[in-house]
């Protein structure tokens, strides 16, 4: 039997800022996924994936935008020291500024699943893009490089309905 983890969230949201790292996956199993997120201050896509979800913030405050089976987005406030869980395949987007921390945990991704990343035009709503990938170890950083190629690609952040660019934060 492997030894049982007993981790000390304050010091890992400490070691994330100094380091500027976004995010430290504390545990990965099969059927248990255990990581500390940064904020990150140009987050705007949604992530799919088929597990349910539970948010800690650890410290500071979280929007969790998120849409409805019907296609509106909503928005839950998750303050510090509070929880919040999340259906599988509830389209999220999780948005706290860089010096607040989540603890989240899920189900391991099963042989087969695809996460997915859309982006809705901020003017007109509609599907601006979509990343996909098997999120086969979370210490990749798949959110990462999603958002390297959405905004490394002008014909990516452009709507095809209504003609918007949506623009790149600073620092891409």
């Amino acid at each position: 039997m492997e030894e049982l983890p007993v981790v000390d969230l304050e010091s890992v949201a400490r070691e994330l800022a100094e380091s500027g790292r976004r995010v430290r996956v504390l545990w990965q199993k099969p059927d248990s996924l255990a990581f500390v997120a940064r904020g990150r201050e140009y987050r705007s896509e949604f992530h799919v994936n088929d597990s349910d979800e539970f948010t800690y913030m650890i410290k500071g405050t979280m929007h969790l935008h998120y849409r409805t089976p019907e296609g509106e987005e909503k928005v839950c406030v998750i303050p510090e020291g509070s929880t919040n869980w999340m259906p599988g395949n509830t389209p999220h987007s999780p948005r706290f500024p860089p010096d607040a921390f989540a603890l989240i945990t899920e189900r391991g991704r099963r042989e087969g699943e695809v996460d997915r990343f859309q982006w809705y035009c901020p003017k007109c709503d509609e599907l601006l893009h979509e990343e996909s990938a098997v999120v086969d170890d979370y210490t990749k950083d798949f959110v990462t490089q999603a958002y390297k190629n959405f905004f490394g690609s002008e014909a990516h952040r452009t709507c095809k309905s209504c003609g918007n660019v949506m623009p790149k934060p600073e620092g891409f």
